[in-house]
């Protein structure tokens, strides 16, 4: 690679000496400024904090069917949680959490808690490494993108950065990654917008004694400059990062020996001083089971069980201190995996890689409840199957930029490239928006989507009733592959059919996924000959 390419795709770095709790920051950026998205930062103080659940966790063990308990019993007998040991969760009857997640559990029945269902995408990647570019950058499972979607969204409230930055509207950084890099996340379409908190290394002692000789008039004395600005912008980030830090001298007590909780103490810590940071990123580890999830004796117990009790602690703790320190309105919280595990375990009491998961949202604005119906589970479900998707990921991300970040809803296509669904997910309290579960919730009963016959041979008709506005309809099979998307327009309110020739296809089962404003719904269709 020329030195210009290592430059621009590894990210250069300055690194400076430890400031809080044995971390030290980090700058990362890549080539010189291109052209910036145009807008005006969003008038409010609001924070997201984004927990990364790395391997891809098994969401049919986290959030429990209970109303299809037999079927998921029988999917996965050598790990399915006992029955009698599911957390239940307030006036829902259909849903429980693992029982090691009693933190979770406070805070849903305390109304902070949202739970989506079956959150991924169409057609979706098994590579952890793909996988997590696909979540990070909001891109399609065929699309590469060089920016993330939260780069995107800074990019777009803070169109000049670097240049000029920090300043007396901006002095503190725009994101945060607790971590050795910063997460692609991050990536705007010409610079990183973060910084990390990481230990201290030599690199530091490059960059904050540059040396002396002028800068070449080449490209790469253009990059060397470059450099030097970030260096500069770092120096000064670490005053307002230690001057926040140093606002705060007590916390509420966190879990020890839990590295999801030391990284949420800093940032209550960040938040509470003050600093106007606006994306946290923090991550924690593990959950590629594809063996000895569970106990064999009690499947309550075991990796993956402290795996989800460590998570758990660590956002009661982060929670709690946030409210203790008076700060915790400011902040909206979400977990997310590369994707979920199968439907049926493995031999290894474990399972394999998969395809939707669900997600978790907190906050004290975030609005209660489950969106989404328990995952669908074929009666007798083989070692293929997977969770169909009912949400896209990218409508949570839009959800949020609209009803916490209080993005326009005409700025919201230049930021996530696309027009995706809004969900319910954040009281409309926070940007005085129009936002309930009501239809969500209250219309869950109803069909909006049938077909006939079923099983079908060759052609089936597909009927469903819409409220008018964008409609959709999406063809799944059982891993997740996006076969067809026959219903995909703006449509007056009423009832339609149309036929499903699925001659080509072989025998199996396939899903219809219904999507119509703040309501989805999957059918299950079976092929035979």
């Amino acid at each position: 690679m020329r030195r210009r390419e290592f430059l621009k795709h590894t990210a250069s770095a300055a690194v400076l000496p430890s400031i809080i709790d044995g971390f030290s920051v980090k700058a990362f950026s890549t080539s010189p400024m291109l052209a910036a998205l145009q807008g005006a930062a969003t008038d409010n103080d609001h924070v997201l904090v984004m927990i990364q659940l790395t391997g891809g966790n098994d969401g049919l063990n986290m959030v429990i069917p209970l109303d299809i308990y037999d079927k998921y019993q029988a999917a996965r007998s050598n790990i399915a949680i006992q029955q009698g040991k599911v957390l239940p969760l307030a006036n829902n009857i259909k849903t429980g959490i693992h029982p090691a997640m009693t933190g979770i559990q406070q805070l849903y029945d305390d109304g902070k808690v949202c739970i989506l269902q079956s959150v991924g995408y169409p057609s979706p990647d098994y590579s952890h490494f793909r996988a997590t570019d696909i979540w990070l950058s909001g891109s399609g499972s065929k699309e590469i993108l060089n920016t993330g979607w939260g780069g995107r969204y800074l990019g777009f409230e803070y169109p000049n950065f670097p240049e000029g930055f920090p300043n007396a509207d901006a002095p503190d950084p725009l994101a945060i990654q607790i971590g050795s890099l910063v997460s692609p996340v991050f990536q705007g379409s010409a610079a990183s917008m973060g910084i990390a908190i990481t230990s201290a290394t030599d690199f530091y002692d490059l960059l904050e004694n540059p040396p002396i000789d002028p800068v070449p008039n080449t490209h790469w004395g253009d990059e060397l400059t470059y450099i030097r600005l970030i260096a500069k912008q770092s120096d000064k980030y670490t005053d307002s990062i230690k001057l926040a830090a140093g606002k705060v001298t007590q916390q509420s007590p966190y879990p020890a020996n839990n590295d999801l909780a030391a990284q949420l103490k800093i940032v209550a810590r960040l938040v509470a001083g003050g600093l106007k940071t606006r994306m946290y990123m923090v991550s924690t580890g593990g959950f590629d089971t594809h063996a000895s999830q569970t106990e064999a004796g009690d499947t309550s117990k075991g990796y993956h069980a402290e795996l989800l009790g460590k998570v758990s602690a660590a956002i009661k703790a982060f929670m709690d201190d946030l409210t203790k320190l008076k700060v915790s309105k400011r902040v909206v919280g979400m977990t997310f995996s590369e994707f979920g595990r199968r439907t049926k375990s493995n031999g290894s009491m474990g399972t394999d890689h998969g395809a939707a998961a669900p997600m978790i949202v907190f906050g004290d604005y975030v609005l209660q409840g489950v969106l989404g119906n328990s995952p669908n589970i074929p009666d007798a479900a083989s070692v293929g199957d997977n969770i169909p998707m009912q949400y896209d990921f990218r409508s949570v991300y839009a959800s949020i930029l609209e009803q916490w970040f209080c993005v326009k809803e005409s700025d919201l296509k230049t930021i996530l490239l696309e027009d995706y669904q809004r969900l319910p997910i954040v009281s409309g309290i926070a940007c005085g928006l129009i936002t309930s579960t009501d239809d969500v919730n209250q219309n869950a009963g109803i069909n909006y989507i049938t077909n006939y016959p079923n099983p079908f041979a060759d052609k089936t008709y597909l009927k469903y009733k819409t409220k008018g506005g964008h409609t959709m309809i999406q063809i799944f099979d059982t891993t997740g592959r996006l076969i067809q998307v026959p219903v995909n327009k703006i449509h007056t309110p009423g009832d339609y059919t149309i036929t499903f020739d699925g001659e080509d296809l072989p025998n199996g089962v396939y899903y219809a996924r219904f999507q119509n404003g703040t309501i989805q719904q999957v059918r299950t269709m079976l092929k035979v000959r």
